[in-house]
């Protein structure tokens, strides 16, 4: 297993959540990393986006000013800070790395097993 994520759980709308992944591959001090989330019956979609170094990261539109990607190289780990959550952030988080890019999409080399998110509201 190479990426672990943590942090998932229940919360209420309007609450926070912070999830990690930890990486135990060489690269990652050198591989773009992202996460993506899966909803009950809808295919997986983008989340966040951030580069090797940290300085460069996306978001799609619906997280934007809410989540907030980062990461540690020195413990291989990467977070997503999610605030003001929403009911309609239920879903399955997944860790991602060796994000690429392709018409347009993002998509990953390799995949954590996913952390469960529920939002109440």
């Amino acid at each position: 297993v190479q990426l672990v994520e943590s942090g998932g759980g229940l919360v209420q709308a309007g609450g926070s959540l912070r999830l990690s992944c930890v990486d135990s591959r060489r690269t990652f001090s050198r591989s773009a990393m992202g996460w993506f989330r899966q909803a009950p019956g809808k295919e997986r979609e983008f989340v966040a986006f951030i580069g090797w170094s940290g300085d460069a990261t996306d978001y799609s539109d619906s997280v934007k000013g809410r989540f907030t990607i980062s990461r540690d190289n020195s413990k291989n780990t990467m977070y997503l800070q999610m605030n003001s959550l929403e009911p309609e952030d239920t879903a399955v988080y997944y860790c991602a790395a060796a994000i690429f890019q392709r018409g347009g999409s993002y998509g990953g080399n390799y995949w954590g097993q996913g952390t469960q998110v529920t939002v109440s509201s």
